[in-house]
Formats: C-alpha cells, structure tokens, sequence
C-alpha cells in the first residue's frame, strides 16, 4: 500500500532543476480534483429530480430523450 512517507522519500530525490515541473504537477492534480468535486456536486444536486414522475411520464421522458438522441446524432457524415 502506497503510504505518504513512501511518496516523500521518492520525494527526496527528485533533482532540484526539476522540482518546478514536480510542483506544477502536484499543482495539477490538486486542481484537477477540485474540478472534478464541483462537476460531482453539480450532478449529484439533479439526483432524484425525477422521482416523483409517474412511470408514465418516465416513460415517455426516457422516449423523447432517446427520440432526440437518435434525430440528433443519427446524421451521415461526408468527410
């Protein structure tokens, strides 16, 4: 199992003309999972938003989606 003392020993012998890019790096990835709990969180907000629907009326939405789905993304291309 990968442990935080493990990654600062590798850490340690990163050279010191590099450690810019290691930053830059770390840097990335830090903001990359803060993006990525925003997205989340503005997912999970829509979660059951369709619960109270009848099986009728989710029926005929999960029917119109895969209508304009189909009419949408079922084009011939020529390249």
């Amino acid at each position: 199992m990968l442990t935080i003392n493990t990654i600062l020993k590798e850490l340690k012998n990163v050279p010191v003309n590099r450690l810019e890019d290691l930053y830059s790096i770390i840097h990335a990835l830090r903001a990359n999972s803060k993006k990525s709990d925003k997205r989340s969180k503005k997912v999970l907000s829509f979660a059951g938003s369709l619960a109270d629907m009848t099986d009728e009326d989710y029926h005929d939405f999960l029917k119109q989606t895969k209508d304009s789905r189909n009419n949408l993304f079922d084009r011939d291309l020529t390249i």
